[in-house]
């Protein structure tokens, strides 16, 4: 062999050799870039998942204490409506309020396990606190309930009570104006006579009399049976009535004034007689002192301002 010959089979044969170790370490070089970015597309997949876990935790929360914060207000509008206040029952409310706000702040994926176990515990420590206060509102209200049906069965009583001593009062009334009206003493046999000045009596049974002959008027009566009336001094006034209806008056002669239906009266005379009930007889005797009006006159008896009986007679 000429030894300036070049070996070309094997120099050919390296250079192949040199391009597949090339093709092998570009193969391996690809094949870890694609290890390390399939590693790197897992981790992201996990880190995305723990992500919209955590959000959706905090989501709940969030959701969660909105609830509460509802309930708590709910409870507060309950009792309000009972006339009652509770400064605790606004302190957690304004604490509710404020854990709203922590967790509003928190950014996606920021929410910890940690966080997450904190806020569920107290979570949990208000939401049996609400049951607790729900149950006390609602013994509340039964016990409003109770009392409220109390109150009304009490003023039902009270109503049919006033109703009973309304209607004894007015039986009451009723029956003292009753006795009242059957108490009231009646005259029986008014008789009217003149007394002359000669001191003599002259009796008319037309009661019609001379004017002129006229010195003093006498008129007798009986005091009627009456057993209701209590026995007891009667008051008992004689009004006589002149032609044009004015009543002889004379303060000096036993004369005065007494009210007859609410109204102030002149009268002519007044007795008291201790009534005994045994028709005991009345006597009045009245002199004017003056001449006496032609006409008709009128006599009226009277005791506690009621009319006992009247007559007339006639002076000529």
């Amino acid at each position: 062999m000429d030894p300036n010959e070049t070996p070309e089979p094997r120099s050919n044969n390296s250079r192949v050799l040199l391009w597949v170790a090339l093709v092998l370490v570009l193969l391996g070089i690809n094949g870890v870039l694609f290890y390390l970015n399939q590693q790197k597309g897992q981790q992201n997949e996990v880190l995305t998942t723990e992500v919209k876990a955590k959000d959706s935790k905090l989501q709940e929360q969030i959701k969660q204490y909105e609830a509460l914060k509802a309930d708590f207000e709910r409870q507060s509008q309950e009792l309000q409506a009972l006339g009652l206040s509770n400064d605790s029952l606004e302190a957690k409310i304004a604490g509710v309020n404020a854990d709203l706000l922590k967790l509003r702040s928190f950014k996606a994926g920021s929410f910890s396990i940690a966080q997450q176990n904190l806020f569920k515990q107290r979570a949990q420590n208000l939401e049996g606190q609400l049951r607790k206060k729900d149950d006390d509102i609602a013994q509340l209200k039964k016990d409003n309930e109770s009392l409220y049906t109390e109150t009304t069965t009490l003023k039902e009583k009270q109503n049919k009570l006033s109703d009973t001593i309304s209607t004894v009062v007015r039986s009451n009334k009723e029956l003292s104006e009753k006795v009242s009206v059957a108490s009231r003493l009646q005259a029986d046999n008014i008789h009217v006579a003149i007394i002359t000045s000669k001191n003599k009596e002259k009796d008319d049974d037309k009661e019609e009399f001379k004017a002129k002959r006229v010195e003093k008027i006498k008129i007798t009566a009986n005091l009627a049976r009456n057993d209701v009336s209590p026995k007891e001094t009667k008051a008992i006034y004689l009004r006589i009535l002149e032609p044009d209806g004015a009543a002889l008056y004379n303060l000096s002669t036993g004369g005065g004034t007494f009210t007859v239906d609410g109204q102030e009266a002149f009268y002519t005379q007044k007795q008291d007689v201790v009534y005994d009930n045994t028709k005991q007889k009345l006597e009045f005797v009245y002199a004017k002192g003056a001449e006496y009006k032609k006409g008709l006159h009128t006599v009226e008896l009277y005791e506690s301002g009621q009319l006992m009986g009247k007559t007339t007679f006639t002076l000529k």
